[in-house]
């Protein structure tokens, strides 16, 4: 898995800023050029993306649908627990508004890897050193996520009273996460992975929901396409198989970083694996119906500055 790498596009963005004069109101702009600027395209969070996609391949993507981490400890169960109770008043609320949940869904799921990051940068800046890859990855998480948020937005444009309600939660998420992540880095990512595995059984059921009509299977919005090289053709529904492939790497990178908590691994520059035997085992039915294994989770995480 190939993360927190940056493109910048070979045609740099011309940057300038201009100020009024003064003089009697009616002075000429004064316009200072700046250096040319590369322009920063978002990339992907997974490796296959990072090229044309086809519709078999979402088909066939290996993102391990069953796969659950049972909790261990008290913080674990603490954890699983308080999903499961944020759960229900989603259910209740949006029920198979699935378009609107997501947009919801998107606009929290942004905040752990932002709140992550930055928790992570001032650290490394108190500590003088080095933050032992951590940083590149939440950022790029937090940025994949505002990503989905960007293409639900272009097919669902949010009513005022929604977005009102999604500012709302944003702000009580934030300042709740951001308390946890300074009193358990190791429950907040525990956290994060649970909310990944809710997040897959949400978007499986949305599209349950497209599969079977009730949801219009829509033209993928233009950004989706550019963002996950997909077809020209995108439909709704490659759009859903794509987002929910993200949250798998999301599910397996923040159970990964609670266990390297756990472990004391603080530099994971050259650490991809932290023995755990606590995943359930995907079902028999399951397994008979899965594609062949591909290699995914974190492995190979790129370091960052």
């Amino acid at each position: 898995m190939l993360v927190g790498k940056t493109h910048h596009a070979t045609t740099p963005a011309r940057r300038a800023w201009s100020s009024a004069s003064n003089n009697n109101n009616n002075g000429a702009d004064l316009i200072k050029e700046v250096p040319d600027m590369p322009e920063i395209h978002p990339q992907p969070m997974r490796d296959e993306f990072l090229h044309p996609v086809t519709p078999q391949l979402l088909e066939t993507l290996d993102i391990g649908l069953d796969k659950h981490r049972e909790p261990v400890d008290l913080r674990d169960k603490i954890a699983l627990r308080v999903v499961k109770w944020l759960r229900v008043p989603a259910d209740l609320f949006f029920r198979k508004k699935y378009i609107h949940r997501a947009v919801m869904l998107e606009t929290v799921a942004a905040v752990p890897g932002m709140v992550g990051g930055m928790t992570r940068h001032l650290r490394s800046l108190r500590k003088l050193q080095h933050d032992g890859g951590w940083i590149s990855h939440l950022l790029h998480e937090a940025e994949n996520e505002r990503m989905h948020l960007m293409t639900f937005m272009k097919i669902s444009q949010p009513v005022l009273w929604e977005r009102m309600l999604v500012t709302a939660v944003q702000g009580v998420f934030f300042n709740a996460f951001f308390a946890l992540y300074l009193a358990s880095p190791k429950t907040a990512h525990r956290v994060v992975g649970y909310l990944e595995e809710e997040a897959i059984i949400s978007y499986t059921a949305f599209l349950k929901e497209i599969d079977a009509g009730r949801i219009n299977n829509l033209p993928a919005p233009e950004i989706a396409i550019e963002y996950w090289n997909l077809p020209k053709d995108a439909k709704l529904r490659d759009v859903v198989l794509a987002v929910r492939a993200d949250e798998a790497v999301h599910r397996d990178s923040n159970h990964f970083f609670a266990d390297c908590i756990e472990a004391h691994v603080d530099d994971i520059r050259k650490v991809h694996h932290v023995e755990s035997r606590d995943w359930r085992k995907p079902s028999a039915k399951a397994i008979a119906g899965a594609p062949p294994t591909s290699s995914g989770g974190v492995s190979g995480m790129a370091s960052s500055h």
